[in-house]
């Protein structure tokens, strides 16, 4: 069953594609995809590709430790491609040398087993024998035979070490008929599990055979997208296209245009500061008239109250001449008529604001923002031509695939599946049949080495709970004595089964241990594929077999191990059976043709851009406001006139100490009068100095914003002008290398769209389409789980059990019948005077 089974799975790894020959290139991958992200939909396979015995294998390793040491040679690499080679001659001569060493080494190899195999047939002849002659002695009553028991000092310890020897090898025997047991149950449901295996595996083949038109239609659908996101590029040329001329031009454009729109704001605060300016000087000369008049009258008020009477009496004389003395600090502190008029620099500021410069400023930027659209509106054309000829490559990628060999040989490989399909199918009823005379087989070897140790077990356990010391060997009690029976009748069943289970395993173990050092281990270790991959091995006219059946030229490197792997590791059929020696993807695909045909379509992409950042009315407005003269303004003396107060003193702590001396006179007249004047000081702050110090301080403000305004104002409009005329000699000399490198960077994008499509539809149909997975997987099932898991190791333990349980009856067997002797009822004994106690 497992032959025929594994047999027709390697058929499908190597018969599934033929065909004629062509020259191809070796699949190439790519390892990033852009922007756009392409991958094939994963499929999901029933069969798992590992196979984990549970915790039957804790026994199977101990068997390969056995098996190690029986067999500790590697696998024979050399000695299995000369038998494969002999296999294939019409006939052996083994007169001749390199036969004979041959011979020589395969016995060298299967020393281990050879020597096992000669001591397992000595057991087999020997143990009859030996069977034969003892029952014969025992009838001569020879050999123990005789029912008399001699008394013997040592007796008791000698029947003590005899209980105890035979009960631990018993324990022996039952951990080998154990092992029996457990190697024997997954006997019964092999089939069942078979079936469902075959039936996982090839259901993982349908999948695999149907992958092939969904995974081409998802392959075709992908163009769509692809097109769809080329459409839209082409669709949004002006922010491709415009918008990169535009961040080429942005350093070198936006800067001065910045520069320009800053430089009308200074020219409008320059004007609102003069004016500022200019309203500030006027009402503090206003101001400054009215202070000088009201002073002036408050200080002959003043003068006048003091010339009363009162003020020739001491003490209010000197009260008197200290307000007398301290008038003449009633006069205005500003100088205004030495501050020339900023009349003529606002008019120069004011003819400037005539020409709208703001408005010019955004027309530069106009132009520049308008590029996209220009872009847009002159390859309408272009782009409806490129349109039509990107609709063509998804027609001539659909003709390639339908071209691929990939169904065409998936059917072939179809025939193969259903083939093995049907035969696995009406066979396994006989194989179920088989293996219900297997499992009854090995029940019937595991039962009858059972029943042995049951009598041994019973053989101890009546001797031992009958057994009397008192006793004198012909008054032993019955249970003492059917222990003995039963001690040997367990010796009886030894001598007359063990030889015919050790001839099951031997022929077991041969088997097993041969079939597990030199398909199952060297399959894991792959090196089974080293020697099939060797060249001329399987058919002296090929180097590699694989290629030679399925291209018919043996000189292509193809191998059972690179497909192998290949199919482990998820990889297409394309790539893993090379067939670009049929098929060409990449030539067929002609993708630097595709790429040239978009390029050509945009060689007649022309753009003409025109960019005029400022007129020569905003130049020479600039210019103007440069000469003005507002940076030729002295503003120390209005700086001077600003840091005074309005009046000599500060009027309010004149009218406070005004106050002050006029309580110092008595009361009357003069006293109330000066404090009226007081009061009129204090009205004249209120109303003239505080609002001369606010005009003042908007004074000082405005010159300081026109200092900081025409600080390098010269040099900064100098600058910008020569900023301008580079900025525009740059745009009117490079726009149209600028246009062209865009140009290319866009067609570019465009093109690097289907090139990324096109590459991954390579790399797709060599690496992702149609995973061979399955094969392997199937591959794996047949050899690693159903001929190694099912069959092979539970083999391996069952004989390894019970040759360990048949083995152990020879020890067993002998202590039996020398315990048999202190169990059983003797016909006569040795009397003494003192009976030993």
């Amino acid at each position: 069953m497992a032959r025929t089974f594994v047999f027709l799975l390697l058929l499908l790894l190597l018969l599934g594609l033929c065909g004629n020959p062509v020259s191809g290139e070796p699949p190439s991958s790519i390892d990033a995809l852009g922007d756009l992200d392409y991958e094939l939909p994963e499929t999901n396979y029933e069969t798992q590709d590992s196979y984990k015995p549970g915790h039957i294998g804790i026994l199977f390793q101990m068997v390969n430790v056995f098996l190690r040491t029986v067999q500790p040679n590697d696998f024979p690499e050399e000695i299995v491609r000369k038998v494969v080679k002999k296999m294939f001659e019409s006939s052996i001569n083994f007169d001749k040398p390199e036969n004979l060493i041959l011979s020589l080494k395969i016995l060298n190899y299967e020393i281990g087993v050879i020597i096992y195999t000669l001591l397992g047939l000595l057991f087999v002849i020997l143990m009859p024998l030996v069977g034969c002659f003892f029952c014969m002695c025992r009838c001569c009553n020879k050999c123990g035979g005789k029912m008399h028991q001699r008394q013997k000092e040592n007796g008791p310890f000698q029947r003590k070490c005899f209980a105890i020897s035979l009960l631990l090898i018993c324990i022996i025997i039952s951990f080998g008929i154990f092992c029996g047991f457990v190697a024997n149950h997954p006997v019964r449901n092999r089939v069942k599990r078979t079936r469902t295996l075959a039936n996982s595996n090839f259901k993982d083949l349908r999948t695999l055979l149907n992958q092939a038109p969904e995974q081409i239609q998802f392959i075709l659908a992908q163009y769509n997208t692809t097109k769809d996101k080329a459409f839209s590029d082409l669709n949004g040329i002006n922010l491709l296209l415009g918008g990169g001329i535009q961040e080429r031009l942005r350093p070198t454009v936006i800067p001065v245009l910045d520069e320009i729109k800053a430089m009308v704001t200074v020219i409008k605060e320059t004007k609102k500061a003069l004016e500022s300016m200019k309203n500030s000087l006027q009402s503090l000369r206003e101001e400054s008239a009215q202070l000088s008049s009201a002073l002036t009258n408050v200080k002959s008020s003043i003068q006048n109250s003091l010339s009363d009477p009162a003020c020739s009496v001491r003490p209010s004389s000197e009260t008197c001449n200290s307000i007398r003395t301290s008038l003449n600090q009633l006069e205005s502190n500003l100088d205004l008529n030495q501050l020339p008029p900023v009349d003529g620099e606002l008019d120069s500021v004011n003819d400037v604001l005539r020409t709208d410069l703001d408005g010019l400023v955004q027309k530069g930027y106009q132009s520049f923002n308008d590029i996209p659209n220009g872009v847009q509106h002159q390859t309408k054309n272009i782009i409806a031509d490129v349109k039509g000829m990107l609709n063509t490559i998804g027609s001539s990628v659909d003709r390639v695939t339908q071209r691929i060999p990939i169904e065409k040989t998936l059917s072939t490989f179809a025939v193969y599946i259903n083939n093995t399909e049907s035969y696995v199918n009406s066979n396994l009823h006989k194989w179920e049949e088989y293996d219900s005379y297997w499992w009854l087989g090995g029940l019937v070897v595991c039962c009858l080495l059972t029943l042995i140790a049951i009598y041994y077990y019973l053989g101890l356990l009546c001797g031992v709970c009958g057994y009397d010391r008192h006793a004198t060997p012909t008054r032993r009690g019955c249970v003492s004595h059917t222990g003995g029976v039963f001690l040997m009748v367990g010796v009886g069943l030894s001598f007359l089964f063990c030889w015919i289970l050790m001839i099951i395993v031997i022929v077991t173990f041969v088997i097993g241990t041969n079939v597990e050092k030199l398909i199952c281990e060297s399959y894991a270790n792959r090196k089974i594929f080293k020697v099939l991959d060797t060249p001329y091995l399987l058919n002296e006219n090929w180097q590699y077999y694989l290629s030679g059946i399925i291209y018919n030229k043996s000189d292509i490197n193809l191998t059972f191990g690179q497909v192998y792997s290949d199919c482990k590791n998820n990889r297409g059929i394309y790539a893993t059976l090379q067939l670009d020696n049929r098929f060409n993807i990449s030539k067929q695909l002609n993708i630097a043709q595709h790429i040239e045909s978009i390029n050509n379509e945009f060689e007649n992409l022309n753009v003409h851009l025109s960019i005029n950042l400022l007129d020569a009315a905003g130049r020479t407005n600039l210019e103007d406001f440069a000469a003005c003269g507002i940076d030729s303004i002295n503003y120390a003396p209005y700086l001077s006139q600003t840091g005074r107060h309005p009046a000599r003193v500060n009027l309010l702590s004149f009218a406070y100490d005004l106050e002050k001396k006029a309580n110092h006179l008595p009361p009357g007249n003069l006293r109330q009068s000066l404090k009226r004047e007081a009061e009129s000081i204090k009205m004249i702050h209120r109303l003239h100095i505080i609002p001369m110090e606010q005009s003042l301080g908007t004074l000082r403000q405005s010159i300081k914003t026109l200092q900081h305004i025409t600080h390098g104002l010269t040099g900064r409009i100098a600058k910008i002008i020569t900023t301008l005329d580079s900025a525009q000699n740059f745009v009117t000399n490079n726009i149209s290398s600028v246009i062209k490198d865009e140009a290319k960077k866009y067609v570019r994008t465009i093109a690097g769209h289907f090139e990324q499509y096109l590459l991954w539809v390579d790399f797709s149909i060599r690496e992702k389409m149609v995973s061979c997975t399955p094969v392997a997987t199937a591959l794996d099932s047949a050899v690693n789980v159903l001929l190694c898991g099912y069959i092979i190791r539970p083999l391996n333990l069952f004989w390894f059990g019970v040759g360990e349980a048949t083995v152990f009856l020879l020890p067993a067997l002998i202590f039996a019948v020398k315990l048999a002797k202190y169990y059983r009822r003797m016909n006569s004994e040795d009397v003494y005077d003192d009976p030993p106690k």
